[in-house]
């Protein structure tokens, strides 16, 4: 998607069916027509925050099977299959628990 497609999306589609538009940080999305033309259409425009990975528990997850499957360095489909099953049988629960805690989830 390119900056004119999406501003003719904006136009055609997305401004005229809601009051509030929300949007992530996309290059494409910062167009000053962009914002007019959700402007224009009476909308209000917002935008999320910058990505954080340390809200995002999935990432705490991925960034220790990334480094495992580093580690293990497989050559072969067969043995990075076998790294991936190793890397996420490697989160305990507890470990899991500890991620949704740290990025502001209330335990049970």
């Amino acid at each position: 998607m390119n900056g004119p497609a999406f501003t003719a999306y904006i136009e055609q589609i997305l401004a005229p069916s809601g009051d509030i538009v929300v949007m992530d940080n996309l290059p494409a999305h910062k167009l000053a027509a962009v914002r007019q033309a959700i402007e224009q259409a009476g909308a209000e425009l917002r935008f999320l925050p910058p990505y954080s990975p340390d809200f995002k528990l999935i990432e705490m997850a991925f960034s220790k099977i990334k480094a495992l499957l580093k580690k293990a360095a497989a050559r072969t489909v067969t043995d990075l299959w076998d790294s991936v099953r190793d890397a996420i049988d490697a989160i305990s629960t507890t470990e899991a628990r500890n991620y949704f805690t740290a990025t502001g989830y209330e335990p049970e």
